[in-house]
């Protein structure tokens, strides 16, 4: 294959518009979560996701296995930590079993503000993906989207 190759093109073009379908949603969504909640989308995944661990052996995420699931660098997802940890929605604590693991847990704060923000998040997300489809270019992936129907959240 060579760089003209219609394949390749393809490719690039789908590509293209996976990318434009990501940036509309997480820039619908992130509108609606600072206008009503004052929090960022990568505020909320956080939140969301470290809300989905549990207390026991092997309940707690380690940071990799958070920044990979916010899809943050370790370094950002710390910055991240640390700014919520600030307006108390998030504590640290050492591992019980290993002092040299830090976990972090959602506060009570930031329990009530995710379950306050989960609608605003589903909602801006319908609306993202109802006005995507309308795009002839994009509602084959809102399609595509809307199959994928798992039971449960995104785990690392």
């Amino acid at each position: 294959m060579t760089a003209t190759d219609p394949a390749l093109t393809a490719l690039a073009d789908s590509w293209c518009a996976l990318s434009l379908l990501h940036g509309r949603i997480e820039a619908h969504i992130e509108r609606a979560l600072q206008s009503g909640h004052g929090l960022s989308v990568r505020e909320f995944s956080l939140l969301d996701v470290l809300s989905r661990q549990h207390d026991g052996d092997g309940g707690h995420l380690q940071m990799k296995q958070v920044a990979d699931a916010v899809v943050l660098s370790q370094s950002a997802t710390t910055r991240l930590v640390t700014r919520l940890e600030e307006r108390g929605l998030l504590s640290r604590y050492l591992c019980p079993t290993d002092r040299r693991g830090i976990y972090t847990d959602v506060t009570p704060a930031g329990r009530d503000l995710l379950a306050a923000a989960r609608p605003t998040n589903n909602a801006a997300l319908r609306e993202a993906l109802d006005h995507a489809a309308a795009d002839p270019q994009l509602a084959p992936l809102v399609t595509a989207v809307e199959e994928i129907r798992r039971p449960t959240a995104f785990r690392p």
